[in-house]
């Protein structure tokens, strides 16, 4: 006799997600102000989820799900073509705290992409073969870097980010803890787009699951301090020059 229907299945899956188990370490949270599990077809609008280049985004099976933009439209354009599947919140706060699954698939990876951003060109995590790591300054900088957690297509990332001030934290659920502090990532993004950003790799696909954004409070994590001197030191690397 089963025990469960696909439904109750479904929701015990999304109860016991590795993501579940993040707590922030950073940032006090507040507020929610948006909390999708993809249930529903119009958890999808404008003023949540932005598809961007004509990339083509819709609600499947429980997750948010992107492909790149169609050929006639990337023959149609000279630049932002939508090679690669874009989507951004307009939902997402400025400073906050982010847990989110995320998973990347087919296509092939870049200089540039995959990669998850807070804020467009402030605080990016890109994932290549090699490692994970946070960039900043408008992506001129390596603020810090994993190597034990390489990009792997079709696996899933569980992950609950922190921006706040000049600090950000990615914890990645059963793996490591990423930290960069920068004085850009304070600064008001230079594209004038604060939201979540997700692109994927060229020409695959890029899906997005259980997304939670909170406001923070003023105030740190108590020993917040005390963690942070905790975590690896890294010497920031030049990656590319700055415009």
């Amino acid at each position: 006799m089963k025990l469960y229907s696909t439904l109750s299945l479904l929701t015990l899956t999304r109860i016991l997600s590795p993501a579940a188990e993040l707590e922030p370490l950073m940032a006090v949270p507040d507020k929610v102000v948006l909390e999708h599990d993809f249930s529903s077809p119009d958890q999808m609008t404008k003023e949540t989820w932005a598809a961007r280049q004509g990339t083509r985004w819709s609600i499947e099976d429980g997750l948010l799900r992107g492909i790149p933009s169609s050929p006639e439209f990337q023959a149609s354009k000279k630049d932002h073509k939508g090679l690669e599947p874009r989507v951004s919140s307009p939902a997402t706060p400025a400073q906050l705290i982010a847990k989110f699954s995320v998973r990347f698939a087919d296509g092939k990876e870049t200089a540039i992409v995959p990669f998850v951003e807070f804020g467009h060109h402030v605080a990016r995590v890109k994932f290549s073969e090699t490692s994970i790591h946070i960039l900043g300054d408008h992506d001129t900088l390596k603020l810090a870097e994993i190597t034990e957690l390489p990009y792997e297509p079709g696996k899933w990332y569980h992950c609950l980010a922190e921006l706040k001030g000049e600090e950000f934290v990615i914890q990645f659920a059963g793996g490591p803890t990423l930290y960069a502090k920068h004085p850009s990532y304070a600064l008001p993004p230079p594209s004038g787009a604060p939201g979540m950003g997700v692109t994927g790799p060229m020409g695959g696909t890029a899906e997005i699951d259980n997304v939670t954004f909170w406001t923070i409070k003023d105030g740190p994590q108590a020993g917040w301090d005390a963690k942070r001197n905790t975590f690896p030191k890294f010497e920031p690397v030049q990656v590319k020059a700055k415009k």
